[in-house]
C-alpha cells in the first residue's frame, strides 16, 4: 500500500484495512486503528505504521477508544515473508512461557542474528521487544474486558510479579494497569472480543462445521460456535477448558467466553481460537490473488475462512478416518472414537449435560481401537500417528510422511486445518479434480501463498 491508500482507508474508516496498518497522531502521541471513531486528524499530523509494535517502539501509546490491541494481525506483507510469519506463529502458539530467542531461531533453522535482522526489517523491532509488546497489548485487552484481578492478568501475560508488570505496562503505555481497569464483573468466565477484517462468510464456516460436528465436544448455533479443548503444557501435562463464540457482524468480530483451568495459558489459547475462525485473514489481498489465478470472479465466495481444527493431531485423525468413506461416515467414526476414549465431565446444575474432550495421542496410542468398524490397517495407522505424536509433541506435520499409512493428502489436510497453512493446494483431491475439469484455465501457482483459500473456493463450487 502507498500513502494515498492509507489516507483513503483512514478517512473512510474502512474496516477491511483493520490490522493492515495503524495511524499515529504526532500532536497527541496516540496511535489508532483505521476504524477509530475519533475525528480524523489532519494528514500532516499523521504517521503510518504496519504493526502496533512499530508504533509502540516509536513512542506512541495505544488509543483508549479504538483499542489497537483488538485489531486483527494481518499486515500486507504477512503472506510473503514466510520466515517471519512462521516465527510469529511459534511465538503466538507458545505464548509467554519461556521460549528463548536461540530456541526460536533453531526451530526456524536460522541464526539468532539473522532472526533479529528479519524482525527489524519487517516489524521494526527486535524479537524480544515484539514479545513484550504482545504481553502489554494482551494485558491491556484483559484489563479492558475481563473481571480478572491485576495480579492474575500479570500472571496470564507472563510476568512473575506484579511490580515488574506495572513497571513494563506504564513504560510502554504511560498509564498504570489500575488506571486502565474499570470493569468489575463477578463471573467465572473470561470474556473477550475478537475482531476481523470483513467480510466474514459465516454461513460457509457454519455449514462446513455443521457437517463435521463432534458430539459432546462442539456446539453450533445459528450465530455461535463453542467447543472443549485440551492444552499441552511445557511439563507434558494437559489442562482443560472450553469456549463459546458468538458472531457479531455488526462489530466485525466475535464475543468469546473462555473457561480455562490455568490463566497462564490464556494468551496462546486465545490465539488458537483466532486460528479456528481464521480471524487474521487479509481478505482483500487473498481475493485479488485468487482472481489473478484465473478463478472466475462471479464464483468467488466472499469472505471464506479456513475452518480450523484445534490441533494438527485432531485434523490428522479426521483425515485418516475419512479415507475412502463419506464425510458423514467419517464423522460418525470420529464420534465413536470420542465416546470411547475422550475424557468426559457431567455438569451438576440440573440439566445433566456431558462435555467430552478430544482423546489425547496417549489415549489413542494405548487402545486397540476394537470398537471402530474400519480395516485393521487403518486402525494401525491411527495408533502409529498417535504414538508418534505422543513421543514428539512438538514435531512437524510434514514428518508424518515417514509413517506407514499416511500420504500427502493427510499431511496437507492437517497442515491446512490444524496449522492454518494458507498455501495448501489439494490437487489430488477428487473434488478439486472435478472443479478443474469445469475451469481448466485456473492456474493454482498464481494463487500463492493463498492456495488454501483457492482450495475452499473450489470445494464450494461443488
Amino acid at each position: 500500500m502507498n500513502i494515498q491508500d492509507y489516507q483513503q482507508a483512514r478517512l473512510s474508516r474502512d474496516p477491511r484495512f483493520d490490522g493492515v496498518f495503524f495511524t499515529a497522531v504526532k500532536t497527541t502521541g496516540i496511535f489508532c486503528r483505521p476504524v477509530c471513531p475519533a475525528t480524523p486528524p489532519k494528514e500532516h499530523n499523521v504517521e503510518y505504521f504496519e504493526t502496533a509494535s512499530e508504533a509502540l517502539v516509536s513512542g506512541y501509546r495505544p488509543c483508549l477508544r479504538c483499542r489497537p490491541e483488538s485489531a486483527p494481525f494481518s499486515p500486507a506483507w504477512s503472506g510473503t515473508e514466510t520466515t517471519v510469519k512462521r516465527a510469529l506463529s511459534i511465538i503466538h502458539q507458545n505464548g509467554f512461557n519461556g521460549l528463548k530467542l536461540s530456541e526460536l531461531a533453531d526451530k526456524l533453522g536460522i541464526t539468532d542474528r539473522y532472526l533479529r535482522k528479519l524482525f527489524e526489517q519487517q516489524l521494526g523491532v527486535s524479537p524480544k521487544a515484539y514479545v513484550q509488546h504482545q504481553q502489554i497489548l494482551f494485558a491491556k485487552s484483559l484489563l479492558h474486558q475481563t473481571h480478572l484481578p491485576i495480579n492474575q492478568i500479570a500472571y496470564a501475560c507472563g510476568f512473575n510479579n506484579v511490580r515488574r508488570f506495572n513497571d513494563a505496562f506504564k513504560r510502554i503505555t504511560t498509564k498504570t494497569p489500575s488506571e486502565i481497569k474499570k470493569l468489575q464483573v463477578s463471573d467465572a468466565l473470561i470474556r473477550l472480543q475478537m475482531n476481523y477484517q470483513p467480510p466474514f462468510n459465516w454461513q460457509h464456516w457454519h455449514d462446513f462445521s455443521e457437517f463435521r460436528l463432534m458430539d459432546g465436544i462442539e456446539t453450533l448455533g445459528s450465530s455461535s460456535y463453542g467447543r472443549t479443548f485440551n492444552w499441552l503444557t511445557e511439563t507434558g501435562s494437559y489442562i482443560k477448558g472450553w469456549f463459546n463464540a458468538v458472531h457479531r457482524p455488526d462489530k466485525q468480530g466475535f464475543n468469546v467466553s473462555i473457561n480455562i483451568d490455568d490463566a497462564k495459558y490464556l494468551y496462546p489459547v486465545s490465539q488458537k481460537i483466532r486460528q479456528v475462525f481464521d480471524l487474521n485473514a487479509n481478505v482483500e489481498l487473498i481475493n485479488s490473488q485468487i482472481i489473478n489465478a484465473g478463478f472466475p470472479d462471479h464464483n468467488l465466495q466472499q469472505g471464506i475462512r479456513i475452518p480450523g481444527s484445534w490441533s494438527p493431531f485432531e485434523a490428522g485423525i479426521r483425515a485418516i478416518l475419512g479415507q475412502q468413506v463419506s464425510v458423514k461416515a467419517a464423522t460418525n467414526l470420529l464420534n465413536t472414537l470420542i465416546l470411547h476414549l475422550g475424557d468426559k465431565e457431567t455438569s451438576s446444575n440440573g440439566n445433566m449435560k456431558t462435555r467430552y474432550w478430544f482423546p489425547t495421542p496417549k489415549q489413542i496410542a494405548k487402545s486397540d481401537l476394537a470398537f471402530l468398524k474400519i480395516p485393521q490397517a487403518r486402525k494401525t495407522t491411527l495408533i502409529t500417528l498417535a504414538t508418534w505424536c505422543n513421543k514428539h509433541p512438538e514435531g512437524e506435520v510434514k514428518d508424518w510422511l515417514e509413517l506407514k499409512g499416511i500420504g500427502p493428502w493427510t499431511v496437507e489436510y492437517a497442515q491446512m486445518r490444524g496449522e492454518a497453512n494458507t498455501d495448501i493446494w489439494l490437487d489430488s483431491d477428487l473434488g478439486i479434480k472435478k472443479a478443474l475439469d469445469i475451469f481448466p484455465e485456473i492456474d493454482a501457482e498464481k494463487a500463492k501463498p493463498w492456495r488454501s483459500y483457492l482450495t475452499f473456493n473450489m470445494w464450494s463450487m461443488l
